[in-house]
């Protein structure tokens, strides 16, 4: 195949229709291509973005919440630009982290005792300049080689700080950033290529949340574009060979038996799904850097639990209900004697960081799970989940708390067009490499180029875990295709 195709004649498709793939169909449209594809396994578009309205008239993101930093974030100028963003004022996260406590953040040990606000803030703060330390690469030789648990517990050690519980506190905030069962299993030296934008979190969307973001895009796309309930079987490249009249070079069929031919395809699928599948979803086998990065690359589950309920039982100077154990999940030795055996899914509810109040529904609280615990988590019903919440939320409080009246739990590690949140780095990776092996095209340089492309928070090496970094990574295949023809 050449290029001396015009955009208009050229077929593209595109896996996966969450803001990489929307972001990429987007993009070729509008740089001339007619000929655009987006193949969806769902039933519906936005992969891990999933705005819905469970319970009352207003929205609840089961997945993305957040965009991340402002100065130079494409999804905060386009939300901004068409005034998709709250007019409240508060541009911090809704989840408590150990950068934001304020006073409105209730910590409670098991015993139903509240630990001190002086505590809280000293843990928090230090814990804050810690991790800033990583983040900003400042870590000495012997930390850089540790795990991101290792190195924190071992400075938290060196500080004049007391508030043990505390700190494991903010390990388990923090392994819902990571998406990561455990620090004890993240490199604490490659999260500095992680990179954030200046500005605070715009945490509370407009009236349509996420999905009016992701609408901006769709709206780009015509009619008929994106296929729903398409799960994609096999991706066929290279069909080209030497002396035949073959026309396209990539063959996608879906599980449904439909079959496309195309010039170019675009996998946005997750990193979970690829883990899951790239095994037998490429024909030929994908290059072994790619299997590795796609093996090497840690994928965590990050799930919500939203509890609604029939009045509001905490006070009004609340805005979360933190969770203290004497024998947390993310202390050192509880994770040691938890790596062996089943026991700790007994305790799955101890990763539960804790219950946060929601924009839009001042009757309902959501809590977080990450890692394994969320996985376990997912078996279970939701009314076993449901009242061990409200079990917790009482014994920690000691508070007169209802049942919950209704309740909308995310299972995103059993989603199997999913298999998880999103990308972390683990212990002795080198996270630059591997996502650089998983966003380079097919074929390798030097032969026939371009026909099976890579985008997806998993390949940006900068904003991996973002839905500005999938975003991007659409926009940057796509533009790789358009430079492709424009040459």
């Amino acid at each position: 195949m050449s290029a001396s195709k015009g955009p208009e004649d050229v077929k593209v498709v595109v896996v996966g229709s969450g803001f990489a793939g929307v972001a990429a169909a987007a993009t070729l449209v509008k740089g001339g291509f007619q000929n655009v594809l987006v193949l969806e396994a769902k039933d519906r578009v936005g992969g891990r973005v999933h705005t819905t309205k469970p319970f009352t008239d207003k929205v609840l993101e089961v997945g993305a919440n957040w965009i991340h930093g402002q100065k130079g974030n494409p999804l905060f100028q386009l939300a901004k630009q068409h005034n998709l963003l709250s007019g409240e004022p508060s541009t911090s996260k809704s989840m408590c982290s150990p950068h934001s406590v304020t006073s409105k953040d209730f910590f409670f040990r098991e015993d139903g005792t509240q630990v001190s606000k002086t505590v809280v803030e000293q843990v928090c703060s230090c814990f804050s300049e810690l991790t800033d330390k990583a983040f900003d690469d400042e870590l000495d030789r012997r930390h850089r080689k540790m795990t991101l648990g290792g190195y924190l517990d071992d400075a938290f050690e060196e500080s004049t700080v007391n508030g043990q519980m505390v700190f494991e506190w903010c390990k388990r905030i923090e392994c819902t950033d990571e998406a990561c069962s455990s620090l004890y299993e993240v490199s604490a030296a490659q999260i500095s290529n992680y990179t954030e934008h200046e500005g605070g979190f715009f945490n509370t969307l407009g009236l349509g949340g996420y999905r009016a973001v992701l609408d901006v895009l769709l709206k780009d796309l015509p009619t008929g574009t994106i296929q729903c309930n398409a799960e994609v079987k096999t991706i066929q490249w290279d069909l080209i060979k030497e002396g035949e009249s073959e026309e396209h070079p990539v063959r996608i069929t879906c599980e449904n038996g439909q079959s496309y031919d195309a010039d170019h395809v675009i996998v946005t699928a997750s990193l979970g799904v690829l883990k899951d599948k790239a095994d037998t979803m490429f024909e030929p086998s994908l290059p072994e850097s790619k299997l590795n990065a796609i093996q090497n690359l840690g994928f965590g589950t990050v799930d919500k639990i939203f509890l609604y309920f029939a009045e509001k039982f905490w006070p009004d100077d609340c805005s979360t209900i933190q969770m203290v154990w004497e024998e947390g999940p993310e202390d050192a030795d509880v994770y040691k004697a938890s790596s062996e055996g089943d026991d700790w899914k007994e305790t799955w509810y101890k990763k539960i960081t804790g219950f946060d109040t929601v924009a839009r529904h001042p009757t309902a609280l959501s809590g977080w799970i990450t890692g394994r615990e969320a996985l376990h988590m997912e078996t279970l019903e939701d009314s076993e989940i449901g009242e061990t919440c409200v079990r917790l939320l009482r014994t920690f409080t000691g508070w007169s708390v209802p049942e919950a009246s209704k309740m909308l739990i995310s299972r995103w590690g059993h989603d199997s067009h999913v298999r998880g949140s999103y990308t972390f780095v683990p212990h002795r990776v080198d996270g630059v490499e591997e996502h650089k092996a998983l966003a380079s095209p097919l074929p390798p340089k030097g032969s026939e180029p371009l026909q099976v492309l890579f985008a997806g928070e998993a390949t940006h090496v900068n904003f991996y875990t973002t839905t500005h970094g999938a975003y991007m990574t659409g926009v940057r295949e796509a533009q790789r295709l358009i430079s492709y023809y424009s040459d």
